[in-house]
């Protein structure tokens, strides 16, 4: 039986927000700008317990990303 363990991590934002496909790309999940808007539109990345279909979503501290079995607290 393979259990699959969550990964969490914090990234800490410069200025008063950062857009989710700049996430995205900071944190190497993203290739590119639109790799990262594929990843959206597939709905998977999750903001705060809902699907966020925003690409361009102004994430601020206190969001939670989540996406597959990353979870990322903004700070």
């Amino acid at each position: 039986m393979h259990i699959k363990k969550e990964m969490e991590q914090e990234f800490k934002i410069e200025g008063e927000y950062i857009e989710l496909i700049q996430l995205l790309k900071v944190l190497g999940i993203a290739e590119t700008g639109g790799h990262a808007k594929f990843i959206v539109d597939d709905g998977v990345v999750i903001r705060n317990g809902e699907v966020e279909t925003r690409k361009r979503a102004k994430l601020v501290p206190g969001d939670v990303i989540e996406l597959d079995d990353l979870k990322i607290t903004l700070c």
